[in-house]
């Protein structure tokens, strides 16, 4: 497998975990200090925070999980787009 396949399966996962995340957080009850759901957090909390810092819920509705998904995709399009040109495809 290329450098350019593996690392757009990288993002391919991020992008399901940045998805459980954002469903998880409709779910009141959950323990986030337990496992799996610790995990997740720990893996995506850390990219959410970056935009929850930059835009604050509005309300009950917090779209910080829609913007960092954009994000995600223009750079997922720059680092896959890179690497493909240099020849790792």
């Amino acid at each position: 497998m290329s450098l350019a396949k593996t690392v757009n399966l990288l993002f391919y996962f991020y992008y399901l975990l940045l998805i459980i995340r954002t469903f998880l957080t409709w779910v009141p009850d959950i323990d986030w200090y337990s496992q799996p759901y610790k995990f997740v957090s720990n893996i995506v909390d850390p990219y959410l925070n970056i935009f929850r810092g930059i835009i604050p819920p509005i309300g009950m509705l917090d779209i910080s999980p829609i913007i960092a998904f954009i994000v995600l995709n223009i750079l997922q399009g720059f680092v896959v787009g890179f690497l493909s040109v240099m020849g790792a495809f």
